[in-house]
């Protein structure tokens, strides 16, 4: 989306967030609820209410708020799904239109091959991805905010690898955060990740999972995995 092109990471999410939080406050009239959003996962956080844009107060707030910026932000107070005045996660965060354009669009990438005219469509979704990309068949991009995606340049994305900015974590709570990957980067086939900040010149094995065990991976790292270590049922036969 124009909007956020050719902006920072860091304004990239606080402009993200900010619609999100008028979104809550909508919400949070229309079904009387108290909608918080927090810096961290498990924090109670701050009413919506308290960081209105379209108020002075709430203005002023809302800068002391985002001093300094985060890389991830919490929403919580949306109710369980059997509450009757429950505010679906997905609804606050995109309208229905743009959720049902941005499933088409991740369907359609989704089976396009790596070539210049794929780097072309990821940037019309709003994914930030860089000169010289390559960006392989099967690769999942989240549609949840696809601008919170930055792909650096002359990176290799392989095949089956996903890239998840959010995460659902049930009684109403959602979280998301930035996704970076740094230039000249080669991410193995099958490897999986949210929120991280990835430098330039990484490698990661095949098969690697980074998040949440890494947030952020230094520049020329390399990242494999060890094969998990299996652990046989104890039986009689075994105990001879």
């Amino acid at each position: 989306m124009r909007k956020y092109r050719d902006k920072s990471p860091e304004e990239t999410i606080k402009l993200v967030t900010i619609e999100i939080i008028e979104r809550a406050i909508m919400f949070s009239k229309k079904k009387n609820r108290e909608i918080f959003i927090s810096k961290t996962s498990g924090g109670k956080g701050t009413n919506v209410k308290d960081l209105n844009p379209k108020t002075k107060e709430g203005q002023e707030n809302l800068e002391k708020y985002f001093t300094p910026i985060r890389r991830h932000y919490t929403f919580s107070g949306l109710g369980s799904p059997e509450e009757k005045n429950a505010v679906n996660w997905r609804v606050l965060n995109l309208s229905f239109g743009r959720r049902m354009l941005l499933l088409i669009q991740v369907f359609i990438s989704f089976i396009l091959k790596g070539n210049t005219f794929k780097n072309k469509f990821y940037r019309w979704m709003g994914i930030h991805v860089g000169k010289g990309a390559e960006i392989m068949q099967l690769v999942w991009l989240d549609h949840f905010r696809p601008e919170l995606i930055f792909i650096g340049d002359n990176s290799l994305l392989g095949a089956f690898t996903r890239l998840t900015v959010h995460a659902y974590e049930g009684s109403g709570k959602f979280r998301y955060g930035l996704i970076e990957i740094g230039n000249n980067c080669k991410i193995g086939a099958g490897t999986g990740m949210g929120p991280i900040k990835i430098e330039d010149n990484v490698r990661t094995l095949p098969g690697a999972t980074l998040s949440p065990y890494l947030s952020r991976i230094k520049e020329g790292t390399i990242v494999g995995w060890d094969p998990p270590t299996v652990k046989e049922p104890k039986t009689e036969a075994n105990n001879k």
